[in-house]
């Protein structure tokens, strides 16, 4: 992320995310105050593998890819995470979660 905004690394788009843990449902909530995408997780812990699986299928599903083609680059154990996702737009992307 830069400058609060998506990026488009190698044809793809990388984005900063805030897990919050413990929702009656899984959802994205919109754009923090620094420009991360804030989602809640039905999950116990945001920096758990559950919750790293648990965000990739809702931001698979949300956007439209596979799930191999989300990474978590940076964050596996913390509620702050950054992602890469190939195969897909930054445009696209914030147009899918309703941020465009």
């Amino acid at each position: 992320m830069i400058d609060g905004k998506f990026s488009d690394p190698r044809g793809g788009t990388a984005v900063g995310v805030r897990i919050t843990a413990g929702a009656d449902q899984s959802q994205i909530v919109g754009r923090n105050d620094d420009g991360t995408l804030s989602v809640c997780l039905t999950c116990d812990h945001a920096g758990s593998p559950a919750a790293n699986d648990e965000l990739i299928t809702l931001l698979a599903s949300r956007l439209g890819v596979a799930r191999d083609k989300i990474d978590i680059v940076a964050g596996h154990n913390q509620p702050d995470k950054i992602l890469t996702i190939e195969g897909i737009t930054t445009e696209d992307a914030e147009a899918k979660l309703g941020l465009g």
